[in-house]
């Protein structure tokens, strides 16, 4: 496919099935853009500039990809990008019917309508997501594999970074 594609999501932090979507979605387009938006309905663990720094770490073997954060609508967004197609990813069954309802408002919501794409995810990474990642990593729980390594670092320096500021504070007992 020719022209430019979107790939969104919160990637709060990006995991190895988030980089699986983003190597794969590269090879279909002339360029990826990975949006980074704020989810209402989630309380995200790193702010927008570091889950954006994990995220071009992550992709920097990748010439074609382009990360940038937005706020709003989807299809508003991909109106300003002029895109040709939004990339979703599908881990389960229950993925679809909530993929397949955004996709036919994001349809509604763009002039002309907007293509989906759906891919599905790696089975290997079928189980993962960026919220059961930020909480295992919290408690000190073993998420090497789960997401890129230089990303599994950057999270290691923000989490020291973190527990110094506590104990400059006076804060203790925080994971």
């Amino acid at each position: 496919m020719k022209g430019k594609i979107l790939y969104a999501g919160s990637f709060d932090p990006i995991t190895n099935g988030h980089l699986d979507m983003i190597d794969r979605s590269a090879k279909l387009c002339d360029r990826l853009v990975v949006g980074v938006t704020e989810n209402l309905s989630k309380k995200a663990r790193y702010p927008v500039e570091d889950r954006l720094n994990m995220i071009r770490m992550a992709t920097s073997h990748l010439d074609n990809v382009d990360t940038e954060s937005f706020t709003g609508l989807l299809a508003d967004y991909a109106k300003r990008l002029g895109v040709e197609a939004v990339v979703r990813g599908l881990r389960v069954t229950m993925d679809f019917e909530y993929e397949l309802q955004m996709a036919h408002m994001n349809a509604r919501l763009y002039a002309n309508g907007i293509e989906t794409i759906f891919l599905m995810t790696n089975p290997a990474y079928s189980f993962v997501s960026s919220g059961l990642v930020s909480e295992v990593f919290t408690l000190g729980g073993d998420v090497d594999g789960l997401v890129p390594s230089s990303v599994l670092e950057y999270m290691k320096n923000l989490h020291r970074e973190e527990r110094r500021k506590d104990e400059s504070i006076g804060i203790a007992g925080r994971a």
